[in-house]
């Protein structure tokens, strides 16, 4: 197989100082934000004492969820040794860190007081998802460098395939524990389901193929049609996967006759819960992404790849939003079958509002401004892109 070189980018094109001062602007507005929701406390915010879990949550979750789906290119190459993804794997490593980076820096900043991240890494109750995944996310990041140093050494790389392979375990079992935080919480009807772990995980594969898609594009110019059209398609696999576990999760639902109430909710009576679901994440995130990338008129383009990535995004940001804040929003049920017409609990209630503030908003861009700026800046310093993309470069090899 011939040998892979690969470049720095340069660095010095309008784009990319464009690009970095925009991510830049978002970093010091989320800082403001963090300052701000400090001084004056989450009261500013539109989370209250029912939805507790807000904008800066979704952020965050998605961005961690992408981290763990982007390595998945890394490890079809060394786990599942498909060396036509190779070329791509350094790169897709190098994603996993900086998007878990930028979404831990979202839930470090939601803390009010910064200073709070000491007591969670120091004070552990091992019945709590969350104590796991202190271990889970820091242990991620540093794999993924070890991974990466795996990688790029040469009297490493006989190494490499077993911290592939350790690396793919762990990213398995960190989408497993996010979902988890959601499914082991039984006190909420709209979540408790185990079915949670295996949606995460297909959902994290999904929008970090697409968030990989999409840099892909942005920054290899000469990419070949035979090195695009696989992940192309795996993407379209990924989407219909979620779109089965999604189905799975409401019918089950649907048949248990205690959730058939946050059901209707969600899919008929929910308002901007179920605009979301049907229009963003069933419309927009699932079957216009199909359309674009399988359909014969727009397969082979590459601003149809392109809108097919982002509306995947949209898509994912949306089920996100309807399961974390629609979870919420629904009230508590915990005399089922009774009426209950006042509570200092909020059951019985009508339905909890929730709109997210500005200040959520820029702390939760300022995580995507995070991860940006660490990509770019460790592109620039170390070579982590394959020189030649294009189909007369690429060495047949290499195609199986």
């Amino acid at each position: 197989m011939k040998e892979i070189t690969y470049r720095e980018i340069e660095g010095k094109s309008p784009g990319f100082y464009v690009t970095l001062a925009v991510s830049i602007i978002l970093i010091l507005l989320g800082l403001y934000a963090a300052y701000n929701m400090e001084h004056h406390g989450h009261v500013i915010s539109g989370m209250n004492n029912q939805i507790v879990w807000g904008m800066p949550h979704i952020f965050a979750i998605f961005l961690i969820l992408a981290a763990s789906g982007v390595l998945n290119v890394a490890s079809i190459s060394s786990v599942f040794r498909k060396t036509f993804y190779h070329p791509l794997a350094r790169l897709s490593a190098l994603l996993a860190i900086t998007l878990l980076i930028g979404g831990l820096a979202v839930l470090v900043l939601d803390l009010g007081r910064p200073d709070r991240i000491i007591v969670a890494m120091t004070s552990y109750n091992f019945k709590s998802i969350f104590a796991w995944n202190i271990f889970l996310y820091n242990g991620f990041i540093l794999i993924c460098f070890i991974y990466l140093w795996f990688m790029m050494e040469r009297r490493m790389r006989r190494y490499y395939p077993t911290a592939g392979l350790i690396a793919f375990i762990w990213r398995l079992i960190l989408t497993t524990g996010t979902g988890s935080i959601f499914g082991f919480l039984m006190a909420r009807e709209a979540y408790n389901t185990a079915i949670m772990a295996p949606l995460f995980i297909a959902l994290s594969l999904s929008l970090g193929l697409a968030v990989f898609l999409l840099l892909l594009m942005a920054f290899c110019h000469s990419l070949g049609e035979r090195i695009l059209h696989r992940p192309k398609t795996l993407l379209g696999v990924l989407v219909a996967t979620v779109f089965y576990f999604v189905m799975v999760y409401h019918i089950t639902h649907l048949y248990i006759s205690g959730r058939q109430g946050v059901e209707y909710f969600i899919l008929a009576d929910g308002g901007i819960y179920t605009i979301l679901f049907w229009g963003g994440y069933m419309f927009l995130g699932t079957i216009l992404p199909l359309l674009l990338l399988y359909h014969e008129r727009f397969t082979h383009s590459r601003a149809s790849i392109t809108g097919a990535a982002l509306l995947t995004i949209l898509g994912g940001f949306a089920l996100l939003y309807v399961i974390i804040i629609g979870g919420q929003a629904y009230p508590l049920e915990i005399f089922p079958g009774m009426e209950v017409t006042s509570s200092s609990f909020f059951d019985g209630a009508k339905v909890h509002s929730y709109t997210p503030s500005h200040w959520e908003f820029m702390l939760g861009f300022s995580g995507i401004g995070i991860s940006i700026v660490a990509t770019m800046m460790a592109m620039k310093i170390l070579p982590f892109l394959p020189t030649g993309l294009s189909d007369a470069e690429v060495d047949l090899d290499l195609v199986d």
